[in-house]
């Protein structure tokens, strides 16, 4: 094992992609924890419009991410996507933080926002085209290690970004740190990725864009990723309810935010490894099942939380339910399109349109109905229907990567 770790992130495309992947989830970890306290406390938008704007957001940001993954596919190199995608990221944070009102809000999170959030699939894609002639065990370290690093990018920064803005009248100022860090994820793709020779790759991956499409949504694929958006809707309903019952029912501060996202990302980091030998060993389903019950366990302790202190105790049940759910389905929803590293990396943007819809469909109806803490407890059940429909796709012996694939 010693050796197997060094040997897989030695490979310069894996290296480069795992720091910039660092930076992107900078990004994400400075704007994400507090998006709901801007967005409908700060800049006025009700619970619902902020719900509909999640889903749109996350409609556009799988299309970008298809047909930018198809494009790349052609190509045989992601590199200039991966360059377009993080201009719109600098302009999109930029422009929240220079020109903050609700309709910028809004704009911002249905253009520029989403084609960036498209670098996510398009550095998963670069790490998984320099993975071919991997074993599969390599294979699931090496994303492993990638999807690592952006947990890791939450460790400190939400930390940081609630101290440092907690004596403040706005959380706005973290817009204008996310943009820096799309300048520096920018600098890392023009200096330290190295460039790929397309020609031969882009001869075996030619494919329409109604061609890529159609293949994203054919009932193979979809039904599978229905089932894990169901059980992936859990952590985008966490997003939004957390700083808002810290801040609210629990009686926490803004800071508590950050440092309860912090903690939670360490333990992500250690659980990741932690989980994918459990799923080498014990199987894919079974890790993701068992992943799945500990995060609606958190959830549903959540919804009872009324007390920081509770939300500090439930950390651990957070950390290790939500690493498996983030690690265990890159592999898989990859592998459901092997032969195009592009197109089947952007399935992963697929899951985070489908389960950011069903999240914002339970969010809407659950605050209506339940409140907050009420729709804690609901999205627990969304997540429990998710992995059952897995494992009954799996029963009927579904075409789909098996275990032995992932092992």
């Amino acid at each position: 094992m010693s050796r197997l770790f060094p040997d897989v992130f030695r490979n310069p495309a894996i290296r480069a992609s795992m720091i910039a992947i660092f930076t992107f989830g900078m990004a994400g970890a400075m704007t994400a924890p507090y998006r709901s306290i801007v967005g409908i406390r700060e800049l006025g938008l009700s619970d619902g419009l902020y719900s509909v704007l999640s889903f749109a957001s996350a409609a556009v940001n799988v299309i970008v991410s298809v047909l930018l993954g198809n494009l790349a596919d052609r190509l045989g190199e992601y590199r200039s996507a991966m360059i377009g995608a993080c201009i719109f990221g600098i302009i999109g944070y930029g422009m929240v933080y220079a020109f903050p009102s609700a309709a910028i809000f809004a704009l911002s999170g249905l253009l520029p926002l989403p084609i960036f959030g498209a670098l996510n699939s398009l550095l998963f894609a670069n790490a998984r085209a320099a993975m071919q002639g991997m074993n599969r065990n390599d294979m699931v370290t090496a994303n492993s290690g990638v999807r690592a690093m952006i947990s890791l990018s939450w460790v400190l920064i939400p930390g940081i970004t609630g101290l440092v803005l907690s004596g403040a009248s706005s959380m706005l100022p973290a817009y204008l740190f996310a943009a820096v860090s799309c300048l520096l994820c920018q600098g890392i793709i023009l200096f330290a990725l190295p460039k790929r020779a397309g020609a031969k790759m882009a001869a075996v991956h030619h494919l329409s864009y109604l061609g890529a499409l159609r293949q994203v949504v054919s009932p193979r694929i979809s039904a599978h990723i229905a089932g894990v958006a169901l059980i992936s809707s859990t952590l985008h309903l966490n997003d939004a309810l957390l700083p808002l019952i810290a801040t609210g029912a629990a009686h926490g501060r803004l800071s508590d935010v950050g440092i309860l996202v912090g903690i939670v990302a360490l333990l992500e980091v250690v659980f990741i490894i932690v989980w994918s030998r459990i799923a080498r060993n014990a199987g894919q389903m079974t890790a993701l099942a068992a992943g799945t019950i500990i995060y609606a366990l958190f959830l549903s302790l959540l919804g009872f939380a009324s007390e920081p202190w509770h939300l500090y105790a439930l950390t651990l049940l957070a950390g290790i339910g939500a690493a498996a759910i983030i690690s265990i389905p890159i592999t898989y929803l990859q592998d459901l399109i092997a032969d195009r590293p592009g197109l089947g990396s952007a399935l992963i943007s697929v899951n985070i349109f489908a389960s950011a819809g069903i999240g914002a469909l339970v969010f809407a109806v659950g605050t209506s109905v339940a409140g907050y803490s009420g729709t804690a407890m609901l999205s627990a059940v969304t997540g429990l229907s998710g992995i059952t429909i897995l494992g009954l796709l799996q029963r009927r012996n579904a075409v789909a990567p098996g275990d032995a694939e992932v092992q």
